[in-house]
């Protein structure tokens, strides 16, 4: 192996691809090892349109040129597995869908941005006792990160007085604008419905929706600072990472930076990542990796190719960023794992983590799907593709539904008065919409008429998730096991309660659609009573949020890694991605593990100036450090 690169960074999601960029731009030589490609420049079928129209971002999960299908179980045991209506026999598993391209998941997921809760950082910060990790300090890279575009006013304050309350960022790298209002929904009879059944449901609970909301979109804007810290419930709007209404992530941030520092930055496409290397002193060197097209065995077609072998070195650091799946894979491949795993996989071992590949969480999600009486008018005509008249009209002038992800309102709330934080996240979608399942994407055009409120429960008590190898083989993905409710270590069952006390409230809201509404799908009206609810939860959860597999805490608590995020046990090796937190964040991952991509580039760059600090008259001196 031949030193080229200071790090090497293995995957390019929302933790790789932010700590990539940041370091080039640093002035540091960079690799970035991606197992897929970039469909966008390679002319695939209709992917242009499914990763950059908002609207579409569930055929992007479906298109063969992006996907990694992972077949994952909710359950050890067949017979409560197989109760789940979307269980695919053949595979043995419920449909994860996860994203093989640049950008990893931010090229599929539903670019919703809501910034976590404050506690989520704090209890980082004591659990590290590294006051850097707390709430307020963290909101600086929220800020560093986000071009947000639907908060003029505060833009203006913020460019002319430095006036900045809700501390949103103005000047980053991923541009931020709100979905569809519910007064551009296009019926009036329509609107008026969903707004008295809102209005109704909060009034029940006695939290009375200010009229003032529904005429100010942002005034609802979860990311706003001054909600952030009183823990706000109540109606929000959605905001979406999003630039002129397509898609933005850090597949656009990694390309911008190669091309203005294409010494610093190169990007390796369709380079598998099979182990790390080390030396003697157990100091990570560089990276094993198989080069060729689709050897991933979770692609949805794989080429069934062994690939060309190769090496990379790095100088300073290996930086693991390849999810919650992947990264403990990796590191298990590369003898750092439970013992009694690698020997059943005739891994050598070289450090015993029995935390790697445990503690996998998700958050639980369902739906309520009603049927409506008649289509909605906003969607005449839509056949989600290039050639309808809503397509055009986005294409044209960036307007219309197709700018939106097909939410058009959520609610925040908490199942409880006496839970800490808010744990519901319920938002309205214009389509049918009950989980993940092949070809789930297909009902969307078909469904025109249908209303479906997601429920989303945050902050789950379940961590008896796993990751585990299938084989030593690095081009088969691992075995997922997220040991729902009854097979979990949640022994209260708070979040199988707090996900019946979402489907009682959205009841509540849906039952304000009177003679609107055909009828509810799902659960459906038989379904009544808490028992029937509980049941029916247990039977169709889903989650797409995974996470928290290679936890930062200490080793006798089975942490993976400190707080700067090396691997306990061995040198020069980070982990930056879903994977660290501890326990999940907040409602949506994307924008916490944005964060702590910005974080860690710090860090790492923190420790090469000591570095070099110590070391005068080094090489690496010339080539600069953080500025």
């Amino acid at each position: 192996m031949t030193v080229e690169y200071e790090y090497i960074v293995v995957g390019s999601g929302a933790g790789g691809g932010v700590v990539a960029a940041r370091l080039a731009l640093a002035g540091c030589k960079v690799l970035v090892l991606e197992a897929g490609g970039d469909p966008l420049q390679e002319n695939a079928d209709r992917l242009p349109e499914d990763y950059q129209v908002p609207c579409f971002h569930a055929f992007s999960t479906e298109n063969p040129e992006m996907r990694w299908d992972f077949w994952v179980r909710h359950y050890a045991d067949d017979q409560l597995q197989m109760r789940d209506p979307k269980f695919c026999r053949e595979h043995n598993g419920i449909l994860y869908p996860r994203a093989g391209v640049l950008g990893g998941c931010t090229a599929h997921n539903a670019m919703v941005t809501v910034y976590p809760h404050n506690d989520d950082w704090d209890h980082l910060a004591a659990l590290t006792g590294d006051s850097s990790w707390s709430a307020r300090n963290m909101r600086k890279y929220f800020e560093r990160m986000e071009d947000c575009r639907y908060r003029p006013l505060h833009r203006l304050l913020k460019k002319t007085l430095g006036l900045n309350l809700p501390r949103h960022g103005f000047d980053g790298w991923l541009a931020t604008q709100e979905s569809l209002p519910i007064n551009a929904l296009g019926d009036k009879a329509l609107v008026k419905s969903l707004k008295d059944s809102i209005d109704t449901a909060f009034k029940e609970i006695g939290q009375p929706v200010k009229r003032l909301l529904w005429g100010l979109e942002s005034s609802g804007d979860p990311n706003d600072w001054r909600l952030v810290m009183d823990n706000a419930v109540g109606l929000r709007t959605l905001p979406l990472a999003t630039t002129r209404h397509r898609r933005n992530g850090t597949r656009e941030f990694l390309l911008d930076v190669a091309k203005k520092h294409p010494d610093r930055l190169t990007i390796e496409l369709h380079a598998l990542a099979t182990k790390v290397k080390f030396d003697d002193e157990n100091r990570a060197t560089g990276v094993e990796y198989l080069k060729g097209r689709r050897l991933f065995r979770a692609y949805a077609n794989p080429s069934g190719e062994s690939g060309e072998k190769r090496e990379v070195s790095a100088s300073r650091e290996v930086i693991l960023c390849g999810g919650a799946f992947n990264t403990p894979q990796l590191l298990m491949l590369s003898g750092i794992g439970p013992s009694g795993e690698l020997r059943e996989h005739g891994i050598q071992e070289r450090v015993n983590l029995p935390g790697v590949g445990r503690n996998l969480q998700d958050r639980y999600e369902v739906g309520v799907v009603n049927r409506m009486k008649e289509n909605w008018r906003i969607l005449a005509g839509a056949k989600y593709d290039n050639t309808d008249p809503i397509f055009k009209q986005w294409a044209a002038r960036r307007k219309g539904v197709y700018t939106t992800n097909g939410g058009v309102m959520a609610v925040i709330r908490k199942s409880e008065p006496a839970r800490p934080l808010p744990d519901l996240f319920m938002f309205a979608l214009m389509s049918k919409f009950y989980g993940y399942f092949p070809g789930y994407s297909a009902l969307i055009p078909k469904s025109l008429n249908y209303l479906t409120w997601a429920i989303l429960k945050a902050h789950t008590n379940n961590t008896a998730g796993t990751v585990t190898l299938q084989s030593s083989d690095p081009r088969d993905p691992p075995a997922v096991n997220f040991h729902y409710f009854d097979e979990g270590n949640d022994g209260s069952q708070q979040d199988l309660e707090s996900v019946v006390d979402g489907i009682q409230f959205v009841r509540t809201m849906t039952k304000g659609l009177g003679d609107l509404a055909e009828k509810e799908e799902l659960p459906g009206k038989d379904v009544v009573g808490r028992p029937a609810l509980r049941q029916f939860i247990k039977d169709n959860a889903w989650g797409h949020h995974a996470s928290c597999t290679c936890p930062i805490g200490s080793l006798e608590n089975n942490g993976v890694l400190d707080g700067n995020f090396q691997v306990h046990g061995v040198t020069n090796l980070r982990v930056v991605d879903a994977s660290v937190f501890p326990r999940i964040p907040g409602f949506f991952i994307a924008t916490s593990v944005y964060m702590v991509g910005e974080k860690a580039s710090d860090v790492i760059l923190s420790a090469k100036r000591e570095d070099l600090g110590s070391q005068e008259g080094s090489p690496d001196l010339a080539r600069g450090a953080h500025t």
